[in-house]
């Protein structure tokens, strides 16, 4: 793996049994990056596979040493991504769903804005400038439900915690992350809740998002288990346990 301090950018993309579609994501990021004047890798986090993801990313990592493999025991997407954002090594550390369900090309958006004007940039499908392809009506009022939520209970001011596009500075990254524990669906909300308190400044990037059929998140019982998650990161926001960077 490339060695800490010499990229700028790593994209790491949490993934769970993504065969049908890593393999097409990978070429397109690289065709992307590559035409970013900066130094770059990509990190896949295993979380597990069973499927023939591994052998993929691998036959992908043989023809492009930029790519990179993080094996990891199944647990979720929340510990998925915290393992995989500690381990990278650029400066600045680029959260990606496998999906690509928005247009690698809108990066840029984030790096223009950090880290000059934001510690955390985070994909926003809310507000001027941001755009919605495909969502069903009900899916997007649910999240909105839940949205609404969040900034009542932990983040005011947040339109949209639940993108899975998020770009950190490596202090950032490393001061946050350790903080959290969820592992399921409402890990952006802790993570985000963490980074509030820490004072590291966040700001929405608003994107073009298209909705994937292929979504693992199921309505009912992933709506409970968030909604139970939210009340934990309340308390611990109250709590103060946050806001202590550890060592």
């Amino acid at each position: 793996m490339t060695a800490p301090g010499d990229i700028d950018l790593s994209v790491v993309i949490p993934a769970y049994n993504e065969a049908g579609r890593i393999g097409p994501t990978l070429e397109r990021l690289i065709a992307t990056l590559d035409r970013l004047t900066l130094p770059w890798d990509i990190l896949v986090a295993d979380d597990g596979s069973t499927d023939d993801t591994p052998a993929i990313v691998a036959a992908v990592a043989a023809r492009e040493p930029r790519v990179h493999t993080l094996r990891l025991p199944h647990r979720g997407k929340g510990a998925t991504v915290r393992d995989g954002l500690l381990a990278a090594a650029g400066a600045r550390r680029f959260l990606c769903d496998a999906d690509l369900s928005m247009p690698p090309e809108q990066i840029t958006r984030f790096l223009d804005v950090l880290p000059a004007h934001c510690d955390v940039a985070i994909g926003s499908r809310e507000g001027p400038g941001a755009v919605r392809i495909g969502e069903p009506l009900l899916r997007h009022l649910l999240g909105r439900v839940f949205n609404t939520l969040v900034r009542a209970m932990v983040l005011p001011g947040i339109q949209d915690t639940q993108c899975g596009f998020k770009l950190f500075t490596a202090e950032a990254a490393q001061a946050i992350l350790p903080t959290t524990a969820i592992e399921g669906w409402s890990f952006d909300v802790e993570l985000l809740a963490s980074a509030r308190a820490q004072g590291w400044r966040i700001r929405e990037v608003p994107i073009e998002w298209h909705y994937g059929q292929a979504s693992r998140l199921r309505i009912v019982p992933h709506s409970l288990e968030m909604l139970r998650d939210l009340y934990k990161v309340r308390a611990k926001v109250r709590r103060g346990e946050l806001g202590r960077r550890k060592p």
